[in-house]
């Protein structure tokens, strides 16, 4: 049986499909938004005044217009909807490379975010991230050591970043990082923003083992700041609709590749 959803997840879902209506229509006025979506005018005010906090969206005049495209498809909001299934995949198989008693490093991805449900299977562990949303799920979980790294906070990804992360991510040395990335251009991980790409780089060399996890979109999207090649990760996970010709084409160059298997039916629910 569904659980019913907290309010906080149904104020996060009422946002995202906010965000995406503006951004197909390109602005909305105020009053069109709570008709759509049944809700006051005062409650659609507070969502875009969050949105708008966050870079994502501009409140001027009874209207709501997007911001740029590149920064919204970044954003945890608009991130955390898509690839639901195939993220979900992508976790479990990531699962497989984790062991009890590791020291694990997990990135601001929403990819990663359906692996922290999951790491209770694994305890004990040590988990480090700069993600807000992985501190406050994990807090609390027994077994599990939580340590957080600090920075500038970055109200659209919910991240800590800058360089006093990359200088804490430096200062360690951790077993596993799992992470993802925004798009893949000639076998390159790419991301839209450099900060990210400054932390993750980070996160890199600061982990003996390095799994990078890529739903098939990830190979069609284009990003501006090059990250690292696929080839220096030590595992990378795809999802089972990734086009055959990309996983022989790294397989070839010498690429770990692991498909994950869809998750059965039942776990999904």
């Amino acid at each position: 049986m569904d659980r019913p959803l907290s309010r906080q997840s149904r104020q996060q879902a009422r946002q995202r499909a906010i965000t995406e209506a503006v951004m197909a229509e390109g602005a909305i006025r105020i009053e069109q938004l709570a008709d759509r979506f049944g809700i006051s005018v005062m409650t659609v005010h507070r969502d875009l005044d969050e949105l708008e906090g966050r870079g994502l969206l501009r409140k001027d005049r009874g209207v709501a217009t997007a911001m740029s495209t590149a920064l919204v498809e970044s954003s945890d909001v608009y991130r955390s909807s898509r690839q639901l299934a195939e993220k979900e995949a992508l976790a479990r198989a990531a699962l497989e490379l984790i062991e009890p008693g590791q020291a694990i490093i997990l990135d601001d991805s929403t990819t990663t975010l359906h692996l922290v449900p999951l790491l209770h299977t694994k305890t004990p562990l040590t988990v480090i991230t700069n993600t807000l949303p992985i501190m406050e799920q994990l807090k609390g979980t027994r077994g599990i050591t939580l340590l957080s790294v600090g920075g500038q906070f970055y109200n659209w990804c919910s991240a800590f970043m800058g360089r006093m992360a990359v200088e804490a991510f430096a200062s360690l040395r951790a077993d596993v990082l799992v992470m993802s990335t925004s798009a893949i251009t000639d076998d390159i991980a790419f991301h839209q923003t450099l900060e990210t790409v400054d932390v993750k780089r980070a996160m890199f060399e600061s982990a003996s083992t390095r799994i990078l996890l890529a739903d098939h979109t990830k190979f069609d999207k284009r990003a501006l700041h090059a990250m690292l090649p696929l080839s220096e990760f030590d595992a990378v996970v795809v999802d089972a609709d990734t086009d055959r010709a990309h996983v022989d084409r790294l397989r070839k160059r010498g690429v770990k590749v692991l498909v994950a298997r869809k998750a059965p039916r039942e776990a999904r629910s």
